[in-house]
């Protein structure tokens, strides 16, 4: 029961995320400073965890120390999860924060295409089945039905899609470098690759600016930094290993509802019947393979106890 709350609790986390970035676009912020300052705060406190953890002998012990090769690797591999952020924020500053939420969530088609490239062949049955409700759902949370294409912003449209993209790439990646080691020293090297190639794309104005780092910390950069890369990471982390990665997938969907309810009730977006319809099938579409698969694991495992 612990490792569901830690999910829930994790994934509501980053459903929050947009609903604070649209709101520091009104307060006159640049996404450039809106996304630099995330990924800087968030490092800080993620390398304050790993100095305040690196104390406790007990959780030393259980994890081994990276070598050079595996810090290189986790600072490129973060790189995507700066990417996520950039093209995501980006994308907010064109389309509602509910529409960019659900174009982010197609990172779950994206993967599905992206490991039948890598092990070339047919995804399972589960699999392709989930594509059809997370088409159609799309397509109606986008409410090209009832507006047509015209009235999405191509380049928001586009931003969302690059970010799904990122992201995708990022889940496929980081499950395979460093297994080892601390979490937290994992995710303090992703992050600080991905601060530094935000950097480099978008460079934040607030180093030259005393005034503006100041404010822009205490009013947006806080939030961002401890329910974006700090708090739901660490929450992840501990919740993953205790309810297994089929399960955390299915309870990391609650991103979606949250961002959509925050946009509703915060930003005050329209959210109308047809993207209510768009969002219960896309979770659908990310629940199906998983209950699938879990029932063809039951129907096997009853087989073999009538066997015997």
């Amino acid at each position: 029961m612990k490792g569901i709350i830690y999910i829930i609790l994790g994934a509501c986390s980053y459903g929050v995320l947009s609903t604070i970035v649209k709101l520091a676009y009104k307060a006159g912020f640049i996404v450039n400073d809106v996304v630099g300052i995330q990924m800087f705060l968030g490092a800080f406190m993620l390398w304050g965890g790993v100095l305040f953890s690196s104390k406790k002998r007990s959780i030393t012990k259980k994890y081994v120390k990276p070598t050079k090769k595996e810090i290189f690797l986790l600072t490129v591999v973060g790189s995507t999860t700066g990417l996520t952020g950039m093209f995501y924020y980006l994308s907010l500053q064109y389309i509602s924060a509910s529409l960019a939420i659900v174009l982010l969530f197609q990172f779950t088609w994206m993967g599905v295409f992206i490991e039948a490239l890598i092990n070339r062949r047919i995804p399972e049955k589960g699999k392709l089945l989930s594509l059809i409700p997370l088409f159609i759902g799309t397509l109606c949370a986008t409410n090209i039905f009832s507006t047509g294409v015209s009235h999405v912003h191509l380049l928001g449209f586009l931003f969302g899609l690059l970010a799904a993209m990122s992201y995708t790439i990022f889940i496929l990646l980081s499950g395979k470098v460093a297994v080892q080691v601390n979490p937290m020293i994992k995710t303090a090297f992703m992050i600080s690759g991905g601060f530094t190639v935000c950097t480099i794309i978008l460079p934040p104005t607030f180093f030259a600016n005393g005034k503006l780092l100041v404010d822009l910390s205490l009013e947006f950069g806080i939030y961002l930094a401890f329910f974006g890369p700090f708090l739901s990471t660490l929450l992840f982390s501990k919740g993953v290993p205790l309810v297994g990665s089929g399960l955390a997938s299915i309870l990391g969907a609650l991103e979606l509802p949250t961002a959509v309810i925050m946009s509703m009730f915060v930003l005050k977006e329209h959210v109308g019947a047809s993207q209510f319809v768009g969002i219960l099938l896309i979770l659908v579409g990310i629940c199906l393979p998983r209950l699938l698969k879990k029932k063809v694991l039951i129907e096997n495992a009853s087989t073999v106890n009538k066997n015997f």
